[in-house]
């Protein structure tokens, strides 16, 4: 995919350049005691990030958290994906900000909105 105009906010790092991203995964965090897991969409990075202590060094996948949501995002990743194939067309340009709801059934969702530079362009999607 092209995508090198089309950003993608993430939750804590700022934006995101959407040809950057190699994978969408969504996953739970460990359960803490007192503390209920958290479901996080996650997007791979095509950039290898390394982190080491006494013991050596280590290379491996960067991940970027988007969103988090208390219970599970059912098919996030795919409508995720859909999207960015959507918007893989010359001179489309934006930002797609993503919010966390819950559907009327009480199941985790997604809200993906694609505001264009051009506003002429704006979508939405939830799942």
């Amino acid at each position: 995919m092209g995508l090198n105009k089309i950003w993608i906010r993430t939750l804590s790092d700022g934006l995101l350049r959407a040809d950057q991203v190699i994978g969408l995964t969504a996953h739970a965090t460990p359960s803490i005691p007192g503390k209920s897991p958290r479901w996080l969409l996650d997007v791979t990075i095509a950039i290898p990030a390394g982190s080491g202590n006494n013991s050596g060094w280590d290379v491996g996948i960067l991940h970027r958290t988007l969103v988090q949501t208390p219970v599970e995002p059912v098919e996030a990743p795919e409508v995720l994906a859909r999207l960015l194939s959507r918007l893989d067309e010359p001179d489309t340009a934006g930002i797609i900000e993503l919010k966390a709801t819950r559907s009327s059934d009480g199941a985790g969702a997604i809200q993906f909105d694609f505001h264009s530079f051009d506003d002429r362009r704006d979508v939405s999607s939830r799942r």
